[in-house]
């Protein structure tokens, strides 16, 4: 079988319903990386504790939706750091504009990213330093820089939903606790994708998590439609996980 499991980005990638709510978060720069920071309300008095390095889609984190999700995981006493690896230049600031060249966008972004990712996360571990738990979260565009950081020494545990561009090689170096949330349809990672990363995680031993959702599409953890039920549950009990396996792993560390 080829190493590719999960392909390549697709055009649900590129659609999404925006979500509404306030962000409690703000902008920073982290090895001359844009990062939108979260924090718990109680950190300032307590420290920090356990760092979540999301690793976004191809939105962005300072998009309102995953504005908001890295506000959830603040609201769950985690600090989180969301990497834009797009310098400013979401895909939605195109997606209307007449001749957009994708592939290009795309390209562009790709190589952004392998030379920004390395930088950030050096950068945050200088930021919180080394007496806190890291985990690492990514969704979509995200998901390969995830293992990437999940196959060095620093994370706690892992999480992606509907990832793309994973590589099997990508999986099995990965060192951590490994927790999949998928869609039922999903042309990036479908069913005979999911089962050969299954069947690589069995053979290797790891700790992992697969939670398959029916009646979503690839997008669904961050940029689902709130005013559809299925999706709604879905897009919250995706993210409901991903606090709990945090919290799992981080607390045993």
């Amino acid at each position: 079988m080829s190493s590719t499991l999960a392909g390549p980005l697709t055009d649900h990638c590129f659609t999404s319903v925006a979500h509404s709510g306030t962000p409690k978060g703000k902008s920073i720069t982290i090895a001359g990386v844009p990062t939108y920071l979260s924090t718990p309300q109680a950190s300032a008095a307590s420290g920090v504790d356990t760092v979540i390095l999301y690793f976004s889609d191809v939105f962005g984190p300072f998009y309102i939706n995953g504005q908001l999700v890295q506000d959830y995981y603040a609201s769950q006493g985690f600090t989180v750091v969301g990497i834009d690896y797009f310098f400013g230049d979401p895909v939605h600031l195109h997606l209307n504009k007449p001749g957009f060249d994708r592939p290009t966008w795309r390209a562009k972004s790709v190589e952004q990213a392998r030379a920004s990712v390395p930088k950030w996360v050096d950068g945050v571990k200088e930021m919180f330093g080394t007496n806190v738990n890291y985990c690492a979260v990514g969704f979509c565009f995200g998901a390969p820089y995830v293992f990437q950081v999940a196959a060095t020494d620093m994370l706690s545990c892992a999480a992606v939903a509907h990832p793309t561009s994973v590589t099997e090689e990508l999986l099995r170096a990965s060192k951590v606790p490994l927790l999949f949330s998928c869609a039922e349809t999903d042309s990036a990672f479908p069913a005979p994708f999911r089962q050969h990363a299954a069947d690589i995680l069995v053979e290797k031993k790891a700790t992992y998590y697969f939670q398959i959702f029916s009646g979503v599409s690839h997008g669904f953890g961050t940029r689902g439609d709130p005013e559809v039920e299925t999706e709604r549950w879905a897009k919250e009990e995706c993210q409901r996980a991903m606090v709990g396996w945090f919290k799992r792993f981080a607390s045993s560390k």
